[in-house]
């Protein structure tokens, strides 16, 4: 979704998505999502009012007429009703998941602090007041090696090399798939390839000679003549001759994964990606560089990886010459 495909939002909002846009430089994916975390709040807001009827489908409150004197009239027990809120679940018992509570807390908190700091347009940030949902941390799934190597090997058929090319790069670049299926033919270099990530942010990633070899078996197959002309430039080609989707890969990683022997229900690109991340992570890349590689804006992002590796910790425990001391027994 880009802002020209946003009709119904109100001109306070409108501002908001633009800034996010224009200088913050933020992709359609993120902005889509912070227009619908909002349009969600000033829902809710108004039907708790009952500012609407109360019959009115939830989804066909307006929210034109939202304005600056309805911010500033948002209280902080409305915030913390509205992160669990969720018009699908209404009527059903099921909770909203941690992570939807965090990203549209984060939501509202970047809303009105652009309000506050940007627009200066609020003389109080409630927001300040307004704690994020604690969020259960989890250690990221991950193929062990002799697993990235059962997956490599159930590539076959007529797109064996393509399919090998993208788990090539997943598994030793940690690509995110938006990246991988954004890629051009241009866009990749002698070691290593040209990435557009979130927010627009590019990067370089390097690869070593397997990836490169991958690499130039598949482009010897891509027929570049058959590609329909608007998806000349795509690196990875579908079989309908056109840019690879998302969806496409998605499908394409779970066959593999289940032709492997793996479970596709506990594995995905994404994991492929968290598979990438921990294999550097063991065989000695340093924190600082898998933040670069992986296109982490924040370490603490990056940081997960490192609980990972039990052995490694057990290592570092028996490492300590006083951790291997032991008590002199009395005669």
């Amino acid at each position: 979704m880009n802002l020209d495909q946003i009709t119904d939002a109100p001109d306070i909002l409108m501002e908001f998505l633009e800034y996010h846009s224009t200088v913050r430089g933020h992709s359609d994916k993120t902005i889509a999502g912070y227009y619908l975390d909002l349009k969600i709040l000033f829902r809710f807001i108004k039907r708790r009012r009952k500012l609407v009827p109360l019959d009115m489908p939830f989804s066909e409150i307006d929210i034109s007429d939202v304005d600056l004197d309805f911010i500033k009239s948002i209280r902080i027990e409305e915030l913390y009703r509205y992160q669990s809120f969720s018009p699908e679940r209404m009527h059903s018992s099921n909770a909203l998941s941690a992570a939807s509570r965090c990203r549209r807390t984060s939501s509202v908190k970047s809303f009105f602090n652009y309000l506050c700091t940007k627009r200066h347009l609020l003389d109080y940030n409630i927001c300040q007041e307004l704690d994020m949902p604690k969020r259960q941390a989890s250690l990221p799934r991950y193929l062990e090696e002799t697993e990235c190597d059962r997956l490599l090997s159930a590539c076959d058929g007529p797109f064996a090399l393509r399919d090998y090319c993208i788990l090539m790069l997943f598994l030793s670049c940690g690509l995110r798939i938006s990246e991988l299926v954004s890629l051009n033919i241009t866009d990749v270099y002698d070691d290593h390839v040209r990435v557009l990530g979130k927010g627009n942010k590019e990067r370089v990633v390097y690869f070593a000679e397997g990836c490169r070899e991958a690499i130039d078996d598949y482009l010897a197959v891509r027929d570049s003549q058959s590609i329909k002309p608007a998806d000349r430039m795509a690196l990875f080609i579908s079989r309908d001759h056109c840019r690879i989707s998302v969806r496409g890969v998605q499908k394409m990683v779970d066959k593999k994964l289940l032709i492997a022997g793996l479970d596709s229900r506990r594995f995905s690109p994404h994991k492929l990606r968290h598979t990438a991340a921990t294999l550097m992570l063991k065989n000695g890349v340093d924190t600082r560089a898998l933040q670069e590689v992986l296109g982490h804006s924040n370490l603490n992002t990056t940081q997960i990886y490192t609980h990972l590796d039990n052995a490694a910790l057990h290592e570092a425990a028996r490492a300590n010459p006083i951790g291997r001391k032991t008590k002199a027994k009395p005669e």
